[in-house]
């Protein structure tokens, strides 16, 4: 989650079934999170045990797809309104219903809209069949149907409406929602014999999934440089971590990969939650819809930023880092050292706190973003290193986050019985999936879904 926040407290493996507030006592942000991420756990955990990995209730079973060939407009899938469960997520594939706006000349209603999804108009896609390179398009039959679930962080930015303007323009936001989104993609090539059956299908799309889980690691410590300037008034002299504020950190990975595939990262000291609307692009010219809240949230030159919109995001596809060069304050415009490529749903810019290593020898940017090799522990920034596991396949958007604290001069991760840190599979970010439709090579459709029974029946 990219949002302001403390630290991430809730641990499954800990088997905490519940926060317990004391009297007197401050209220923290961390606290109440993880009492709303303990519920979601035991809620879906519960799902997934009746369940199963997926299915949908039979009264209400959604995401039943039919194929459209490709003819004189682009080939389609329609997908039906309804509910399904993936892990234990419930994802609702109901269709919102909108007010008819009124005909002011005759008064009548407009027509209403038609019931269902498309794969051109499925709400978290952002498909374009006009895409120059054609990677929206469907392929060719035969391929599988696939339901993709995927929760996202939200904040006023996307939905201006989370933000109580009644607080004031110049007072933060107070909150951010999570969101489950979903998108109905085609997979194409997977081996499953010259006469597929739903088995063979499945089975094949099950070590699809695992193939594309990540298994990168990451571990986190603090390192007293060898040359600091001690300021007692500001930092303990025997603090490991030198910087002068709580800060959650965040790892993420920019570009994918093994090791010897350039993979590298970025990383941010406020969990990238320093976010800014965008109002208007014009070439290397970003206007903003506002400043940041004071200057340790705001723009410097030099910042490294990726401009993004609801669409960049649901692709999964990070966006090319771009240098601040120069800041208008007063008009809230921003140089940037290259032309981003943004779309109008909800764009904004996103600030990340790494710079380019100095010194003799020090790796160069790939991209913008730091090198993941295996030179060991890595410096960010005030003691605070990462070191990437050697034998993992990094992927784009896999992330860790770090709690670094003032009073302890560390950072809060686990450790073996030795004090050794302890290397980390990513938090997120985690992708569900279920097999929907098997497409055939004429068209026709094999329905891959599982459905369920209500359990309560009449008395006999």
């Amino acid at each position: 989650m990219q949002a302001d926040l403390s630290r991430l407290m809730f641990r499954p493996d800990k088997r905490y079934s519940a926060v317990v507030a004391q009297q007197g006592r401050v209220q923290l942000d961390a606290d109440s999170n993880e009492q709303v991420l303990i519920g979601l756990h035991q809620a879906r955990t519960l799902a997934a045990d009746l369940i199963g990995a997926h299915g949908g209730p039979a009264g209400a079973l959604g995401f039943g797809v039919t194929f459209t060939p490709k003819g004189k407009v682009p080939a389609d899938l329609t997908i039906t309104e309804g509910r399904y469960y993936v892990d234990g997520i419930l994802v609702d594939g109901t269709k919102p219903v909108a007010s008819d706006p009124v005909n002011d000349e005759t008064g009548s209603d407009a027509v209403p809209a038609e019931e269902g999804w498309t794969y051109w108009n499925q709400p978290d896609a952002y498909r374009d069949p006009e895409r120059a390179d054609d990677a929206d398009q469907l392929p060719d039959a035969p391929f599988l149907a696939y339901l993709k679930v995927t929760e996202r962080l939200v904040t006023f930015v996307q939905d201006p409406s989370i933000r109580e303007t009644a607080l004031g323009a110049a007072l933060p936001d107070t909150t951010a929602r999570t969101k489950v989104t979903w998108q109905v993609l085609p997979l194409a090539g997977l081996e499953v014999g010259e006469r597929p059956t739903t088995d063979s299908v499945r089975t094949a799309f099950g070590e699809w999934v695992d193939a594309a889980a990540s298994d990168s690691r990451l571990a986190v410590r603090t390192e007293r440089p060898a040359k600091v300037e001690d300021d007692p008034c500001v930092t303990a002299p025997d603090s490991r971590y030198r910087g002068p504020e709580n800060q959650l950190y965040r790892v993420e990975v920019h570009r994918g990969g093994q090791l010897g595939d350039n993979p590298a990262f970025k990383w941010s000291r406020e969990n990238a939650s320093v976010v800014f609307g965008i109002v208007t692009v014009a070439e290397t010219f970003v206007t903003l819809t506002d400043q940041g809240r004071d200057g340790k949230l705001d723009l410097d030159i030099g910042d490294w930023v990726e401009v993004l919109d609801d669409a960049v995001v649901a692709r999964g596809i990070p966006a090319p880092l771009l240098q601040v060069v120069d800041i208008d304050t007063e008009r809230l415009r921003v140089e940037l050292s290259g032309e981003p490529e943004v779309g109008t749903r909800h764009p904004f810019l996103r600030r990340w706190d790494h710079r380019a290593p100095s010194g003799r020898g020090a790796a160069k940017l790939i991209e913008g973003a730091l090198p993941i090799t295996e030179r060991g522990w890595v410096d960010l920034e005030d003691g605070l290193q990462v070191w990437f596991a050697g034998d993992g396949v990094y992927r784009a958007g896999d992330y860790w986050v770090v709690a670094a604290r003032t009073l302890s001069g560390d950072v809060e991760w686990p450790r073996d019985d030795r004090g050794r840190p302890l290397l980390k599979p990513p938090l997120g970010e985690h992708h569900h999936y279920a097999p929907l439709a098997w497409v055939r090579a004429g068209g026709a459709v094999d329905d891959l879904r599982l459905r369920f029974a209500p359990l309560a029946t009449p008395p006999t």
